[in-house]
């Protein structure tokens, strides 16, 4: 009995190939689209801001003069903001992920909580400032403030992190933990000496990447509050700030052309920022990871 028809699989070959070719041709335009936008992207940026990137721009405050404005300021709000958004989101969201995997019954209760979850990492930006404005700065009276900000952003990238976080547990193979269990290990030995080492990897590339986001975000600052303006560094994290994004804004929105070349040259360092950052998350996960 023949279990393949050669002459009819012959009759069909022509035309699945020429569809494969067609679909090949198709996914090789949207990516060549989506590089070449990206290109002129970085074009137009560094060409227009690449003059006035220089070591005043990087240490003086900003000012109402172009040629004197400079974005110390912002470069360490952002940092001071990262200080406060990476214990706060990581704790959080890689503890929320240890429970719901590894402690949590499996019931609808879990289920309802997975996936509101998910959804809120599709909630816009914007929500979330709403939120940090009426819990953090008015509720708690923390003002505009570091701390009230670095909140507020960890709420945003919060359920990025705790679905990241997740997916990295559940892909442990479950013969390690049992073979945890086997050798007479408690849960929670499992849980840090097993599952936490094999999941390194991908909770700390989607953590890296969620922090890359925070780092980059706006509007929830804008309805926090944060200034757009300021000639001094915060000192604790009880101070005004502003950061890199804020900055930029601000000078976007002036009609002098000297100040768009200022911008362009705000957005090559934050591009900087982010690849740093990204290229940290590629490295930790070349290094960490392991095969089981």
């Amino acid at each position: 009995m023949k279990l393949i028809n050669k002459s009819h699989v012959a009759k069909k070959m022509p035309a699945r190939l020429a569809v494969n070719t067609i679909c090949k041709g198709l996914f090789f335009l949207a990516t060549l689209v989506g590089l070449l936008v990206l290109a002129i992207l970085f074009y137009r940026i560094f060409t227009q801001g690449i003059g006035s990137l220089n070591g005043d721009f990087l240490q003086n405050f900003a000012s109402r003069k172009p040629e004197e404005a400079g974005i110390k300021a912002a470069l360490i709000g952002s940092i001071w903001l990262m200080v406060v958004v990476a214990p706060v989101s990581l704790l959080l969201g890689v503890g929320t992920a240890i429970y719901l995997e590894e402690y949590a019954r499996k019931n609808w209760i879990t289920t309802f909580i997975k996936v509101n979850i998910s959804n809120l990492a599709g909630v816009p930006s914007i929500v979330f400032g709403l939120l940090g404005l009426t819990v953090f700065v008015r509720a708690l009276a923390l003002d505009r403030s570091i701390l009230a900000a670095g909140l507020t952003m960890s709420l945003l990238v919060l359920p990025v992190i705790i679905v990241s976080a997740q997916e990295a547990i559940r892909a442990v193979p479950r013969d390690l933990r049992e073979a945890s269990f086997g050798m007479g290990a408690t849960k929670w030995q499992t849980i840090l000496k097993v599952v936490l080492p094999a999941a390194i990897p991908g909770i700390l590339t989607g953590g890296i990447l969620a922090l890359s986001r925070a780092i980059g975000e706006t509007a929830p600052l804008v309805v926090v509050g944060i200034p757009m303006f300021i000639a001094f560094l915060p000192q604790t994290v009880m101070d005004t700030f502003t950061v890199l994004p804020m900055q930029i804004y601000n000078w976007t929105s002036r009609p002098q052309e000297e100040f768009q070349q200022v911008a362009a040259a705000g957005i090559i360092v934050l591009l900087i920022l982010l690849i740093f950052m990204n290229s940290i998350a590629v490295i930790i996960r070349n290094k960490f990871q392991k095969r089981y």
